[in-house]
């Protein structure tokens, strides 16, 4: 248990080390909280840019709206430490 608690931690402080990564993953939690969610997913289906592997990892976590939360509070009460 604490093990998983653990990475997930380490997973929140490289996304939100990462500029690229904490601006696409905000952008998901945003885009989740006003319902367009489906909007988003049918957009990165048709992405011509991503590979098939990136696509079905990003929609994988555009659905855990937990995560998304997670990481938007994580990204804020760090924001003044990175």
């Amino acid at each position: 248990m604490v093990g998983e608690w653990l990475q997930d931690l380490e997973s929140l402080e490289a996304i939100s080390r990462n500029d690229g990564a904490r601006r696409i993953f905000l952008r998901m939690a945003v885009v989740h909280r006003s319902g367009r969610m489906d909007q988003f997913l049918e957009g990165l289906a048709g992405d011509g840019d991503l590979d098939e592997r990136t696509k079905e990892t990003l929609a994988e976590l555009a659905r855990d709206e937990e995560f998304l939360l997670a990481v938007e509070e994580y990204c804020q009460r760090t924001a003044t430490h990175h």
